[in-house]
């Protein structure tokens, strides 16, 4: 796993970021919130043709650009940074990564292309009326032979960008259980929704005995739908990681301009302390995207994500940090410095738990302390603050 990003990946961060920039501003996204597509389709076309950002994660054997899930995390991320208001999520990870997974070479290559080129927006149907995700519900689109292929009657809701997709993998239940179906767009009667994120256009979708293709096996989606649901739930958190760096940034930044009493609001212990807690949070949010990113990209068996302990059943609990470290050393409390608004920290320092911490100021188990008011104590006001994390030295074995 690497920790940093490689050049090729800093490049491609730079490039959607400046796209993003210049064709979707947020003054753009009011604007589009209010339509009824709810994205600018030219827009669409131009980040197909030229950043290849569907095709980025699809095989290069199906049109697309052979990457990683990592590199389609960094997109996203920019994505959710700018509220870019478009199908990539519904086209280029919902339905590529179900038709991908379902293992049909057929129906790869027949539709994949088409979403890798951007030319063809897609979509899954998966959800219905209680919007539940989860595959016991979807019981209500039935899927019956007709010699063929199949005819779907039914319905599904919460489709994302169904009012306009020009391809629908939707599910659907047979006789042998729950299998993956293509449809045209267009065969389908459909109902735009209105939503609490109007930047992420939903639909209901009604299906009256519609001619559909089996993409797969027949009773096969069920694998196929839980993996594709668990890179959805990583691509909605990379999205959301983009979403919280710039409001951090937002907020720094008016904490340098805003005045209070003569001075920047930033220069006040409570908002340095409340954006280095911001930071450290956001922080924690990217190390693990980062992580899920690799572990879905290499196939790891720790991707589900899904799959959680019941109530009933809560993870083993630690009742110091020091337990979970293994048998060696004793372990180690990092009194790490977190930079406030900017301002660089110093090198991170180690402290044993039973000497002093490090300047600039001390660090305990509950958290950093700071002079009440330093500047009233003859200080200089903090660039940044100690907080205490817990480390496992390596075993001298």
């Amino acid at each position: 796993m690497q920790l940093t990003e490689s050049d090729e990946q800093r490049q491609l961060r730079r490039s959607v970021r400046r796209f993003l920039a210049e064709k979707s501003p947020l003054p753009v996204v009011r604007r589009l919130m209010d339509t009824q597509a709810g994205y600018d389709g030219a827009v669409w076309r131009q980040a197909a043709e030229q950043l290849g950002l569907p095709a980025l994660a699809i095989p290069e054997q199906y049109g697309g650009a052979g990457f990683s899930f990592v590199e389609q995390a960094i997109v996203l991320e920019e994505l959710g940074r700018a509220l870019y208001s478009g199908p990539y999520l519904a086209s280029a990870v919902l339905a590529a990564g179900a038709v991908l997974r379902s293992g049909d070479e057929q129906a790869a290559k027949d539709l994949l292309p088409g979403i890798a080129a951007g030319s063809v927006v897609a979509t899954l149907a998966f959800a219905e009326d209680s919007g539940s995700w989860d595959a016991a519900t979807a019981n209500t689109l039935t899927a019956v032979p007709d010699g063929t292929g199949f005819v779907l009657s039914g319905h599904k809701s919460f489709v994302p960008y169904g009012h306009v997709a020009d391809l629908v993998l939707v599910v659907g239940r047979t006789g042998a259980g729950l299998s993956l179906f293509a449809v045209r767009g267009d065969a389908v009667d459909r109902t735009a929704l209105s939503t609490l994120d109007q930047t992420r256009k939903l639909a209901r979708l009604e299906f009256h005995e519609v001619p559909a293709r089996l993409v797969g096996t027949d009773g096969g989606a069920g694998e196929v739908l839980a993996a594709t649901l668990d890179a959805a739930a990583l691509a909605l958190a990379a999205e959301q990681l983009g979403g919280a760096q710039a409001a951090l940034d937002m907020a720094v930044a008016y904490a340098k301009e805003r005045e209070q009493f003569g001075r920047p609001i930033g220069s006040f212990q409570a908002i340095k302390h409340r954006c280095a807690d911001l930071l450290l949070e956001l922080e924690n949010t990217r190390s693990a995207v980062l992580y899920a990113s690799w572990a879905l990209a290499e196939d790891s068996a720790e991707v589900p994500v899904l799959d959680v302990p019941l109530p009933d059943a809560p993870p083993p609990a630690v009742a110091d940090p020091a337990d979970a470290c293994p048998p060696g050393p004793d372990p180690l409390l990092l009194a790490v410095p977190v930079p406030v608004l900017g301002i660089p920290a110093a090198p991170p320092a180690s402290v044993v738990p039973d000497k002093p911490a490090v300047p600039p100021f001390p660090v305990s188990a509950s958290g950093p302390m700071v002079p009440p008011n330093p500047v009233a104590e003859g200080l200089e006001p903090p660039t940044s603050v100690c907080v205490p994390v817990w480390s496992c030295p390596l075993s001298s074995s």
